[in-house]
């Protein structure tokens, strides 16, 4: 009798699934990537500059899109990539451009089609952990599209501060 149930309570644990915990992701709300969207339009308009801002969410999705009257149609796809490019390196895009410049290990990431290394491209952060990114284009060159994705950061105030 011992055996008996000793082998029914060793084959229900090997049968039953592990403890498998789902995991805790804070995920970007279309309201969210709309008031990032409209806040990196606002900071670039300011100053005079009409951009394309595209917001993905964590998985690479995109959630929100603004092309600037008169923005090439090129821009809207640039800032895109930018965004991808933030998200999948975790990494501002700027700071990375400048990285595959000096280092010739990174610069094999210039070959890599979704990548574009040009300022202009942020992640979004809550609690340290990759919620989505922003990318800018179309506002007279790198700097000024990373000053415009910057600036937008500051409209959602769950979103960490960026190290930059």
């Amino acid at each position: 009798m011992k055996t008996l149930f000793f082998a029914t309570t060793l084959l229900y644990l090997l049968a039953s699934p592990a403890h498998a915990q789902l995991r805790k992701v804070n995920d970007l709300s279309l309201a969210a990537a709309n008031t990032l969207a409209n806040a990196a339009m606002a900071a670039c308009q300011a100053q005079g500059r009409h951009i394309a801002v595209t917001v993905l969410d964590h998985g690479g999705n995109l959630v929100a899109v603004q092309r600037a009257d008169g923005v090439g149609p090129h821009n809207t796809e640039a800032s895109r990539r930018k965004a991808y490019t933030a998200l999948s390196t975790k990494s501002d895009t700027q700071a990375l451009a400048v990285a595959a410049r000096g280092n010739p290990d990174m610069a094999n990431l210039t070959t890599l089609p979704e990548l574009l290394l040009l300022g202009g491209g942020l992640p979004l952060l809550a609690q340290g952990q990759v919620v989505g990114a922003i990318g800018v284009a179309g506002g007279g060159g790198a700097q000024q599209d990373r000053a415009c994705a910057q600036a937008a950061l500051t409209a959602i105030p769950e979103l960490d501060s960026p190290t930059l």
